[in-house]
């Protein structure tokens, strides 16, 4: 499990400096009147978070980490999926919206 937990920490240091440049392209676009929506990701996702910005998703997956390291490795390997799939869609989305802005 140590092996996993490193790839995951290594995994949330990209997610948080990837989710800080989105949010603040997000604020430039708020601020010229674009990017008008309720949330990042709409309620049937994994995530218990409902936010206009990444950060507060990338919290909630540090904050499942945090968790995930307080089990023991069975209990561990029963939550991992869970958490991979949300850094899954965080990274899937972040990509799409670099593009998405890249274009624009």
């Amino acid at each position: 499990m140590q092996e996993i937990h490193q790839q995951l920490q290594e995994t949330l240091q990209t997610l948080y400096r990837k989710s800080i440049d989105a949010d603040q392209v997000l604020d430039k676009l708020q601020q010229s009147q674009k990017g008008k929506f309720a949330a990042i990701f709409p309620s049937d996702t994994p995530f218990e978070t409902e936010s206009k910005r990444f950060g507060p998703y990338v919290e909630e997956i540090a904050g499942d980490w945090q968790a995930l390291k307080e089990l023991d490795d069975e209990a561990a390997k029963q939550a991992l999926p869970a958490l991979v799939k949300k850094i899954e869609l965080m990274l899937t989305t972040l990509a799409q919206f670099q593009s998405t802005v890249a274009k624009g």
